[in-house]
């Protein structure tokens, strides 16, 4: 059951089964602790363990025994952290979070272990912690974290379903109020403004616009210009609010002010038939091979992608993250899916000159027969008048 607090919080329940999930691997690779990396842009793990999303940078010891503490950059910020964490011991990580990180593991008697790392800590502070702990040995943990947080609990579940109806309502708010005459920063802030107020946060949203009778555009775009909107524009679209750390992903084109022209309504059929295609073959058991089979149907069209076509999502970009097998730079591992997964379906289909592109897709949950939509926004080329 969460728990409707002042924060967003998980259950005691939810903690202790996601504790006793690390401590066993901990246990099976022999580590003392975990030393775990967040920043505002990869917060994931230290969120897992402690219900806090990093506002800065944020160091986690996680023992395999007693209370974890959490080191929080800047001081300013651990009024705060202290209020919203699930972690008792909350601290400032003084001027070198590293170095507090090595000394509480001093303290705790495990300088002389091996300790498990987890995220991306500068090559400063990775120098640092090996410099303060000789006779510690650092193992890379990040893999095996990543593979623990990919079938989602019930819990994680109705945290996502709340991230996709806040990404809905940036979509339906694009709907309604995108038009000509405004620029791409107006877009952005209706996008935002459709979420904010309902304790939403921004994951991120892509979204660029070209004209649909000449475009230099194939995939969205991360950063909004000044352009401003013209009748018979495309605009394409990759949104995400987050519940907590917890986003969905929703992706659809729309036409400003006119309608699609039949080149970008064909590009959008082929879109739509990729994701379809490779909707029915996903299940709980199927592989990526079946995955990437589906997805050559792109080529055989005509087209290619930018974009990646499946990536897994729900607390980060996760396994599997595939392309279609002509755009792969390497050969692709085979991936089993899980039950309880979540992946994301997002064929973005352009040209081979990259100048044209659509792009389609949301966030799907992963069952034993096939796949449960997350989302409630219905599958079309949008129009604006």
């Amino acid at each position: 059951m969460i728990v409707e607090a002042e924060y967003p919080q998980f259950s005691e329940e939810e903690f202790a089964r996601r504790y006793a999930e690390v401590r066993t691997a901990m246990h099976a690779a022999d580590l003392s602790a975990l030393v775990i990396y967040s920043t505002t842009a990869s917060y994931h793990e230290v969120l897992f363990l402690t219900d806090f999303i990093a506002t800065r940078e944020a160091f986690l010891v996680f023992p395999g025994e007693g209370e974890p503490t959490l080191f929080v950059q800047m001081y300013n910020h651990v009024p705060n952290a202290r209020r919203v964490a699930r972690c008792h011991d909350v601290r400032w990580g003084g001027p070198d979070s590293a170095a507090a990180v090595a000394e509480n593991l001093h303290a705790r008697q495990l300088d002389k272990s091996r300790i498990g790392l987890v995220g991306t800590p500068s090559f400063k502070q990775y120098e640092l912690l090996k410099r303060e702990l000789p006779e510690a040995v650092f193992i890379d943990f990040s893999a095996q974290m990543a593979r623990m947080r990919l079938v989602k609990s019930e819990e994680e579940l109705t945290f996502l379903r709340r991230g996709a109806a806040l990404s809905d309502l940036a979509i339906e708010a694009l709907e309604r109020e995108a038009r000509p005459g405004i620029t791409e920063h107006d877009l952005t802030a209706i996008v935002e403004g459709a979420y904010l107020g309902l304790g939403g946060r921004t994951h991120i949203h892509y979204m660029g616009t070209t004209p649909m009778s000449n475009p230099s555009l194939c995939v969205p775009a991360q950063y909004q210009s000044h352009r401003v909107l013209q009748a018979g524009d495309v605009l394409i679209t990759e949104i995400s609010a987050h519940y907590h750390g917890y986003a969905g992903q929703i992706l659809r084109p729309f036409a400003i002010g006119a309608p699609p022209t039949p080149a970008y309504m064909h590009m959008y059929e082929v879109a739509v038939e990729a994701f379809e295609r490779i909707a029915r073959v996903v299940r709980a058991g199927a592989t990526s091979d079946e995955i990437l089979d589906a997805a050559e149907y792109i080529h055989q069209a005509g087209f290619t992608i930018c974009d990646d076509l499946v990536h897994g999502f729900g607390g980060g970009y996760l396994a599997p993250v595939l392309r279609t097998r002509r755009t792969s730079v390497r050969v692709p591992e085979t991936f089993i899916l899980r039950e309880n997964m979540v992946i994301v379906i997002q064929p973005n289909i352009i040209t081979a000159d990259e100048r044209m592109g659509v792009q389609v897709g949301e966030m799907l949950r992963v069952t034993q027969t096939g796949v449960e939509a997350l989302h409630r926004y219905p599958m079309r080329f949008v129009q604006c008048t």
